[in-house]
């Protein structure tokens, strides 16, 4: 096919021109990244697809890693354990200048948006009405799910005990069982939960919008590698859409580092982010 030899042809050139790269053997394995918004299993199944197909255009293997929880993966970004990685706009605006990540896609005509659901039989209408209550977040740097959430109850005065629960699908499980008043989350995560999970949930909140999650390359990558990579990636979108609706998105574009101006403009301090620096287990190697 077309693709595979365009692929193959210009990575022959990147290994022929950098045989000190990490993409100088053809057999390499690269470490995909993908923050824990969901369980690590449900996270395999949605991207393992996208990654095998990715692997075959590009004629690299991309191995799937994600961490127990989202200050853990926060820690690895840190310490650059991830060739590739899918991380939200926060962890980019952050990593880009901590860990030398640089953005090559993001997700197609898409705004990342927190909201917060409550039990759909519950008296919680709105964010006020959530005063003196627990509320469920994945965690501290969790952006959409967490970080803007938190912003907007402290912005309309709420009072409230935050409760952190590992991942999203944690938050809407916990909210569904009537151990929390309420809970953050984002749209793509809420849009992709269980419908048994959602049929007893509502939406009581929705933040504004920002730009998403970045896939982003480390800095250990070559530039002529992550270039194949974000090529194939968006062929990969326009070719194989069923493919990026498998891992939740509409499709794919390519990525400047000046996307995530908005996020940079909010202005937060590095310790108001909530953001790690140190995780509690092992980083997940190659």
């Amino acid at each position: 096919m077309k693709w595979i030899l365009s692929a193959a042809v210009a990575l022959s050139l990147v290994q022929g021109s950098s045989v000190q790269s990490k993409e100088s053997n053809p057999s390499q394995e690269f470490t995909f990244g993908i923050v824990p918004q969901q369980s690590a299993s449900r996270l395999a199944k949605m991207w393992g697809p996208m990654l095998e197909e990715l692997s075959s255009r590009t004629g690299v293997s991309f191995r799937f890693r994600t961490t127990k929880d989202i200050p853990t993966f926060e820690a690895c970004l840190a310490e650059g354990v991830f060739d590739f990685a899918y991380m939200n706009p926060m962890h980019y605006a952050i990593f880009s200048q901590e860990a030398a990540y640089f953005a090559i896609a993001h997700q197609e005509g898409k705004r990342l948006k927190g909201v917060m659901v409550a039990r759909a039989d519950s008296d919680f209408s709105d964010l006020h009405s959530l005063v003196g209550q627990n509320i469920a977040f994945p965690s501290p740097g969790a952006f959409g799910a967490s970080i803007l959430n938190r912003a907007s109850l402290q912005q309309s005065g709420v009072d409230f005990e935050p409760s952190y629960v590992k991942s999203h699908d944690s938050v809407y499980r916990a909210v569904a069982a009537g151990l929390m008043a309420a809970g953050g989350g984002v749209t793509r995560t809420w849009n992709a939960m269980d419908a048994e999970v959602r049929a007893q949930l509502r939406v009581i909140y929705e933040t504004d919008g920002f730009t998403p999650h970045a896939i982003a390359a480390h800095q250990s990558v070559t530039q002529d590698l992550a270039q194949v990579v974000q090529q194939e990636m968006l062929s990969l979108s326009a070719s194989h859409p069923e493919l990026v609706k498998g891992i939740g998105m509409s499709g794919l574009v390519r990525a400047e580092d000046s996307d995530w101006d908005d996020v940079r403009a909010l202005g937060m301090a590095r310790d108001e982010t909530g953001i790690s620096k140190e995780g509690d287990a092992e980083c997940p190697s190659g």
